[in-house]
């Protein structure tokens, strides 16, 4: 199963048909891609069901409808195990971005963290999990694919938003304080967070 927001919508891709009162099935082979994500736009569906029977196929098929944009980030710990969030266009968020053309997907993701946050010394552990969501640029319907990885960083210098890219603040946060922020954040960043052990209090 794949989840791929339009904004706070899932459109939910799956291998196996279930009863369902409440979501919409469409088949993934035929489905009109645009219509589904203008009426989970407009609130006329809260979430949709895209079915396929080949479970291996679902994210590729999915990605045969709609063009798509690769994109790298970092879930970052200090060494008092805070995390480093980003405060964009409204909301907090991790610092992600899209990939250079011919870049490496690992290269991408630190160099976007440093660029959105003015951090040094990154750290890049392990890969940790890849988000999807949908935006619209130029009147055009894409698909974000970000691949996050596990970053450290002992780095105690001034922190710098990148403010042509709408980040306001750059801030290390604890437990609670991440708990308050992810009720004013993304889906896929609440998602993550599901996964994602938190040491700092």
């Amino acid at each position: 199963m794949y989840e791929v927001f339009v904004n706070d919508h899932p459109i939910i891709l799956i291998s196996e048909l279930k009863k369902e009162d409440t979501f919409k099935y469409f088949l993934l082979e035929n489905v009109d891609l645009s219509k589904v994500i203008k009426d989970l736009n407009n609130g006329k569906m809260q979430a949709a069901y895209l079915y396929h029977p080949e479970k291996e196929q679902l994210i590729k098929k999915f990605k045969s409808n709609i063009k798509t944009v690769l994109a790298a980030g970092g879930v970052v710990r200090n060494k008092k195990g805070e995390i480093l969030f980003i405060f964009r266009n409204g909301k907090w968020d991790l610092a992600k971005g899209k990939l250079d053309k011919g870049e490496k997907i690992e290269k991408a993701a630190i160099r976007e963290v440093e660029e959105e946050t003015g951090i040094k010394k990154l750290k890049l552990g392990e890969f940790f999990k890849t988000t999807y969501h949908i935006f619209k640029r130029n009147g055009v319907y894409k698909l974000k694919e970000t691949h996050w990885y596990n970053m450290t960083s002992e780095y105690a210098g001034k922190l710098k938003p990148q403010e042509e890219e709408g980040i306001t603040k750059v801030e290390w946060l604890n437990s609670a304080q991440i708990d308050k922020a992810l009720q004013n954040s993304y889906p896929n960043i609440k998602k993550l967070f599901n996964e994602i052990e938190i040491t700092a209090e």
